[in-house]
């Protein structure tokens, strides 16, 4: 039977949020990965691990530290319309969790996450509820972004909405994340430098890294 997305996900108790911040900071001291610190996000917000997108500002655009399948997908510019830009241009967080319903960019949806253990691997479910918080550091100089979501094929199989405790949870962390090795820029990203295959717009081709400036779709 197919994965319905991450059905029911909210009704679960989310970590104790104080012990995780306190486990988020701790994984300063070992130089953690991308992979690591977005585990422990899905983890204090209760999604899945291909619900969380971590950015990193390069140059005047995004690039995808996490998931690993993004970071050959091409970079985001600071001036596109996607949410992910729009959080880094103003320094403001999004959250909504109508987010389907608006005109958004939607190319990285396309895009197959998750690995042979995820049960939502095989399945390209929308994103239905999102939250979009800059990574800043503490003089206030905006290093990236990071984006957890819930998805589903609509509205009431991605779980519970997000709540502003969640965003605020999301902020915290955000500002853990901007003191980490991997968000500065020109830093190497794990298994970066290798050319994923993305299933990006049906195509199996390896997508190099260039600027995407992908049509929203419509509302």
């Amino acid at each position: 039977m197919p994965s319905q997305g991450n059905q029911g996900t909210g009704a679960r108790p989310a970590k104790d949020h104080s012990i995780a911040i306190k486990e988020l900071e701790k994984m300063l001291a070992d130089s953690p990965s991308p992979e690591r610190a977005s585990a422990k996000l899905a983890q204090m917000l209760n999604v899945a691990r291909n619900e969380v997108a971590v950015l990193r500002l390069e140059k005047g655009s995004l690039r995808f530290v996490y998931p690993p399948e993004l970071r050959a997908a091409g970079v985001i510019p600071v001036s596109s319309p996607a949410v992910a830009a729009r959080t880094a241009a103003t320094g403001t967080s999004l959250m909504s969790n109508s987010f389907a319903r608006m005109k958004h960019v939607s190319l990285f949806e396309s895009v197959r996450l998750g690995g042979r253990d995820d049960n939502q691997a095989s399945e390209l479910m929308p994103i239905q509820k999102i939250m979009s918080v800059p990574v800043a550091q503490p003089g206030g100089k905006v290093v990236g972004v990071i984006q957890v979501s819930r998805k589903g094929l609509d509205s009431s199989l991605a779980g519970t909405d997000f709540t502003t405790e969640d965003l605020k949870r999301l902020e915290q962390a955000a500002s853990i994340l901007a003191r980490m090795p991997f968000m500065e820029e020109g830093t190497p990203i794990g298994e970066s430098t290798t050319l994923a295959h993305v299933s990006l717009a049906n195509s199996t081709t390896p997508v190099p890294h260039k600027s995407l400036t992908p049509k929203p779709t419509e509302s």
